[in-house]
């Protein structure tokens, strides 16, 4: 494992600074509604059903929209570059699960071969394992964000106290082996719950998505995962795919990426890490 650094005074850490945290338009909706049930409940205690179900549906209303990746209720997402990437003709293509030390390297080499630069979102504890590969993805120019230290497929369930001694060990471990900490955020499947944002604000991490992803990890037929990713491809698309395999099957990630670039090449696009498209 990597030196651990202390995230509030390396100096390979500026720039990822707390931030604050601003909550989405579903987190005060949540809000009124409990202001009010506790109005209702104390004007009519007789309804405390009622009062009691209303909060159930709101808490289950959060938690649909902790499902659905793509949205902004809960807080900030990006889901495209900025306004200056787009006028660059960047995008930026994101790898996640890794590393894999067997399907990496073979990512490695055919975004070399493409003159191509990427984000690796990786697991805290595979890198922990891999610090190697991990120094090699970022000696190849390529930059590394936090995908979560344990990637637990209860993630969404996680308390706040839980996020952040997650989040912020994946932060420690990949501080220490590259000397930079990430300032990117991606959750295990893409799924968050109201606690997470107050966390990686706490932290100096943005939370990402994408445009569209590929489905690589579930899909068997390369021609339509490279159909997902190029479909209406444009400047400022953030793609995703993942550099591991699924279940010893074939990592469907090498047999799409190298058409992904040649269309991305023919489209007049560059593919370059987040931290330079958003500088």
């Amino acid at each position: 494992m990597g030196e651990t650094v202390d995230l509030n005074s390396s100096p390979d850490n500026a720039g990822v600074q707390p931030r604050a945290w601003h909550p989405g338009v579903a987190l005060w909706l949540s809000a009124g509604v409990h202001v009010a049930a506790v109005i209702a409940l104390f004007m009519k205690p007789r309804a405390w059903q009622w009062i009691l179900a209303a909060l159930v549906l709101n808490h289950v209303v959060l938690a649909l929209i902790g499902l659905w990746p793509k949205s902004r209720s809960l807080g900030d997402n990006l889901l495209r570059l900025p306004d200056a990437a787009v006028n660059r003709n960047e995008i930026s293509l994101t790898f996640d699960d890794g590393p894999d030390p067997d399907v990496t390297p073979q990512v490695l080499d055919i975004l070399d071969a493409h003159h191509a630069k990427a984000s690796f979102f990786v697991i805290g504890d595979k890198a922990a394992a891999h610090a190697d590969l991990i120094r090699e993805i970022v000696r190849r120019g390529h930059s590394i964000e936090n995908h979560s230290c344990s990637h637990s497929n209860f993630y969404g369930f996680f308390a706040w106290t839980a996020l952040l001694k997650d989040i912020g060990a994946a932060q420690e471990i990949i501080a220490g082996i590259t000397g930079r900490a990430p300032a990117f955020f991606r959750s295990p499947m893409g799924i968050r719950n109201p606690l997470l944002d107050p966390v990686i604000a706490r932290l100096g991490l943005r939370y990402i998505t994408w445009t569209r992803r590929g489905f690589d990890t579930v899909a068997g037929d390369p021609a339509a995962v490279l159909e997902r990713l190029t479909r209406n491809l444009s400047a400022g698309d953030i793609l995703l795919l993942h550099d591991r395999r699924v279940r010893n099957r074939r990592a469907l990630v090498l047999e799409v990426l190298p058409a992904l670039l040649e269309r991305i090449a023919a489209a007049g696009l560059k593919p370059v890490s987040l931290p330079q498209a958003m500088h």
